[in-house]
């Protein structure tokens, strides 16, 4: 087969992980109704905790994960392949994991991706963001296999950081991924065009689930979820509320935009 349904779920999540988990269950489930194959969440898409000392209290380890069990037993029963954006998960370090997972349609694991880059930025609007006082980097790059293609994951900040989506476009991925929880004043500067970019410059398709809305003490996050097509086109736009877009994945149209701009062949070591 070279072609798939996918879905991103776009959501609101709050400070606690059981009442969140319930409304993303609730929406994987419209979006596996709606005849999706490959389903994707947001970045932390069951915890949006803005105090440092509270993240790591309700960070539970990986075995211990609530959500993680609860996402592997929804891919198992509705039989999809399950992209959960991130979960805050527990280390035996002082720091969290922002930690993406991919749940195969039986409900194994089949790929885990810790966030490499850090956002660590004061923005205009007045917010003040240090990721790395609460998680510790990732180190790996991750391409995972799905039926259909090879899925380069990332998360968030990730996007601003062309390489690490050229490197995973060499290793064969056709699909570029980039779950986020990005701010309204960003997103509404640069969202749009930084995955546009990442689609054009690489041929591949590019998924991002987002988290929207307002959260606790008065964080904005941007929403639009977006399902991009290798030439650039939008193909599915989540706008700013809660819920669920669709698009299908024809892996030809990787084929197609590279054969007509084929850059991804033409990059060359340089010194400066």
């Amino acid at each position: 087969m070279s072609s798939f349904r996918a879905a991103c779920v776009q959501l609101t999540a709050g400070r606690d992980d059981e009442a969140s988990l319930v409304v993303a269950c609730e929406l994987i489930r419209q979006a596996h109704a709606g005849g999706a194959e490959y389903v994707q969440t947001p970045e932390c898409t069951t915890m949006m905790e803005p105090n440092k000392r509270l993240t790591l209290e309700k960070a539970l380890p990986e075995r211990d994960h609530p959500s993680v069990k609860a996402f592997s037993a929804l891919a198992a029963e509705l039989g999809i392949w399950l992209h959960i954006g991130s979960l805050i998960v527990g280390t035996e370090e002082k720091r969290a994991a922002n930690r993406a997972f991919l749940f195969d349609p039986k409900g194994e694991i089949k790929a885990r991706y810790d966030k490499i880059h850090m956002f660590d930025v004061e923005i205009p609007d007045g917010q003040s963001y240090r990721e790395s006082a609460t998680f510790r980097p990732g180190e790996k790059a991750v391409v995972a296999e799905l039926p259909w293609t090879k899925l380069g994951m990332g998360i968030c900040y990730d996007v601003r950081f062309p390489y690490l989506f050229r490197a995973q476009a060499k290793q064969g991925a056709g699909v570029l991924t980039a779950p986020a929880a990005f701010t309204k004043f960003t997103g509404e500067a640069h969202w749009h065009t930084l995955l546009k970019a990442r689609a054009i410059e690489n041929g591949c398709f590019v998924i991002a689930a987002g988290q929207c809305g307002v959260h606790a003490e008065g964080r904005e996050t941007y929403g639009h979820s977006l399902i991009i097509a290798p030439w650039g086109e939008i193909l599915a736009d989540g706008g700013s509320e809660p819920g669920v877009i669709f698009a299908d994945i024809d892996l030809e149209r990787v084929e197609q935009a590279r054969a007509m701009v084929p850059s991804i062949e033409h990059d060359r070591d340089f010194t400066i």
